[in-house]
């Protein structure tokens, strides 16, 4: 994956690289010396709410179920566990591309209600009576006769 190119999340929907944008900073972490000279912390932004790569169907299922991770509108992946740059921008593109897949995700099918077996409610009642018994055994003490 080549952090300029195009960002493909299924094979019919692709965000253009022209929708993201790049921000860079210091970062902390690994990498020694090096770390308080070179930009490689990586913070990507794809604003969801104005994109044109997805149908609004999918758009509004995505911007539903991100709704907590939104800053105003828009997704924000930061990376920074690598030393270089360039493997930032590809993480965090990858991390986008598997947020999003989750997002537009169709919902599980509904769950169809069953009733409990004769037999799963027998053996419920049994225990629930067994740990009864139990109880019931802790409070009966003879009172001491004087």
């Amino acid at each position: 994956m080549r952090p300029t190119a195009d960002l493909r999340l299924t094979p019919s929907l692709v965000i253009s690289a022209a929708e993201l944008s790049w921000r860079f900073s210091r970062s902390s972490g690994p990498g020694g010396q090096n770390v308080n000279t070179t930009d490689s912390r990586v913070e990507l932004v794809f604003d969801l709410g104005a994109s044109q790569a997805l149908p609004q169907a999918l758009k509004a299922r995505a911007l539903g179920r991100l709704e907590g991770k939104l800053v105003e509108g828009c997704v924000v992946i930061a990376a920074s566990e690598q030393r270089s740059q360039w493997q930032n921008r590809v993480a965090a593109q990858r991390r986008l591309v598997e947020l999003l897949q989750e997002a537009i995700k169709p919902p599980p099918p509904p769950r169809r209600a069953t009733r409990p077996s004769r037999g799963s409610v027998q053996r419920r009642l049994a225990a629930k009576k067994q740990r009864g018994v139990i109880k019931g055994q802790r409070g009966s003490r003879p009172l001491p006769e004087d």
